[in-house]
Order: C-alpha cells, then structure tokens, then sequence
C-alpha cells in the first residue's frame, strides 16, 4: 500500500539530502520520514472515516441499554462499546463519569474503561497493517478478554462505591434515548471538526514515538535488543510491562515502536504487552484517576490490568 512512499522517501534521503543509505543515520532518517507520513496518512482517513460512522452512534442509548443489565452481559456490552469510543484512557474518563452518574454498577464502568485504550479502533488498523489478521485478531480476543473479566472481578469486590471521591449525583428520571437526526453532510463536517482535534492532540505523540522508534531502528544493534529484551526469559514480559507505566501515549504513538522492536528481535508478546503497559497502564493515567478515585481502588484496577497485561504478553509468546 505504500511501497510509493517508501520509494519516494527513499529518494529524498540518500539521493536529495545525500544521506549514505546503508549509515545509521540513513536508515534512522529514512524509517522517520517513510513512517511519519504513513501513519499521518492513515491516522487521518481512519479517525476521519471512524468518526463519520460514530454520528450514527448515540452514547445516551448506550447508557440506557446498559443499565439494569446483568454484570457479565454489562461487562461484555461495555468492553465492546470501548472498541469504537476515543484513543487513551484519559479522553475516556469523562465517559466513565456518565456511566457512574448513570447509576451502572462499577464494575461494567471498568471494563469500559479497560477496553477503551487497548482496543480503540486506532490500535486495531494499524495492527491489521503491520501484522496482519491473524495477530489483530488474537489481540482483540485477548483485550477483551482482560477487559470483561477485569471489570467483573472488580464488580465482585465488596464496597467499592465508597472509593469514588467525587459525589456521583444520580439522573433525575429514566435516561431517554434520544434520536439525533443530522444530514450527511452535518455528519461529515462533525467528523472533520473531531479528526483535527484529534489529530492536534496526537500527532507530536506520533512524532516522537515514530522518532524513538527511528533511533533505535538506526543505532541500536539487532544483538542488543537480542540480548536484554529478545529472548523468552521469564522476566522480559513483566520488565516491559513495568518500563511502559512510566510512559504516556496513546496506540498511535508507540505502534512505531513496537514495530521496531518486534524486527530487532524483541517477541511480539513482550512487544504487545509493552504498548498494552503504555495506553492501559500510565502514571498521567493515574494522576487524572486520583481526583475522582482513592488510591487504594486505583491501585486494584492498575494490579488487574497489570496482571491480565503480562499474561497475554506470555501467551502471544507461547503461541507464536
């Protein structure tokens, strides 16, 4: 799909800038330059195309629909509404709040907020697109899987209620389900609108994660990702699950990355559950959580997705 891009970019470095092709330093402008482009590229048509088709979604008959579920069938419902809702845990925090004003039990609010980072429609393209259908597939099985029975344990836990700080003021009355009747071409133009605020606000997480990626691509040896972080050693998968909470990004900004460390070496499991670490898992995430959430609830939401991050990090290495 882009071999154009990839030949083009190629003529700019070595040939337009005079770069040595085979010189770390080729190869880390080349991967910038033909990497950059392309996920701008399909960030762009993507959120554009996603955003367009979620007019005809209306959130208020999702909060409808799920009150008075039963928790596993809220906890299924939810994990997949999180699927087509916005990129990083922290835009998906005012949703969680709606879910709380509207009364739905703790636990479908979580696994909510679980599914909404590890399987946002970004993260599942550009899987599709490095790796193909076999491996986007399993990882959604998988995020899923983490974010339904995540949230039900968390459901099953006595009195969690009373770690919400906030005072979470019931809706007066039932929810109504609202119908919004637009035009295409209102729809379109709400689409745009929200891919460039979207856009605004990820693209330099791209840039840099496109960039890390890009060093690494170019001056870190094959042998050194081999040799710390390549190998099936009990303890690489928890190691990048714990190097990822540290960090804040949203799919976006660290697939370049995983995409690199996957062709130096690193197993894709490892890859995964790093990235899975980064947008599920992140001290900004947790900072933003801490005015609406005691410390002790925070920290047995971070131990379950943690838990269920390294296990699937285990066992995409197991299987493939």
């Amino acid at each position: 799909m882009f071999d154009w891009w990839k030949e083009l970019s190629g003529f700019f470095v070595f040939e337009l800038f005079g770069v040595q092709k085979e010189s770390a330093m080729g190869e880390a402008l080349h991967f910038f330059l033909y990497d950059t482009v392309k996920i701008f590229i399909l960030l762009i048509a993507i959120i554009f195309m996603v955003s367009f088709l979620r007019t005809y979604f209306n959130t208020e008959k999702v909060r409808v629909y799920l009150q008075g579920k039963s928790e596993f069938s809220g906890n299924v419902l939810a994990a997949l509404f999180g699927i087509i809702t916005p990129f990083c845990t922290c835009s998906a925090i005012p949703l969680f709040l709606g879910f709380m004003q509207a009364r739905i039990p703790v636990g479908i609010t979580f696994s909510f907020l679980i599914s909404a980072p590890l399987n946002n429609e970004i993260a599942i393209a550009m899987l599709f697109t490095l790796f193909g259908i076999k491996i986007t597939a399993l990882y959604i099985g998988l995020g899923l899987f983490i974010a339904i029975v995540g949230g039900y344990a968390m459901g099953k836990m006595k009195n969690l209620e009373q770690y919400i700080l906030i005072p979470v003021k019931p809706i007066e009355g039932e929810l109504e389900d609202v119908e919004i009747k637009l035009s295409v071409k209102q729809r379109a133009k709400e689409a745009m609108e929200y891919s460039k605020d979207i856009f605004g606000k990820i693209y330099l997480y791209v840039m840099a994660g496109v960039g890390i990626g890009a060093f690494i691509h170019g001056y870190v040896p094959s042998d050194f990702i081999a040799a710390y972080a390549g190998g099936d050693a009990w303890y690489t998968v928890p190691l990048a699950v714990a190097m990822g909470i540290p960090m804040y990004s949203n799919a976006a900004g660290v697939m370049p990355l995983v995409e690199v460390l996957t062709d130096k070496g690193m197993l894709l499991g490892t890859a995964l559950a790093f990235m899975m670490s980064v947008t599920a898992l992140s001290l900004p995430e947790a900072m933003i959580l801490k005015r609406i959430l005691h410390t002790k609830l925070i920290a047995i939401f971070f131990a379950i997705v943690g838990f269920g991050i390294v296990a699937v990090g285990y066992l995409f290495n197991a299987i493939l």
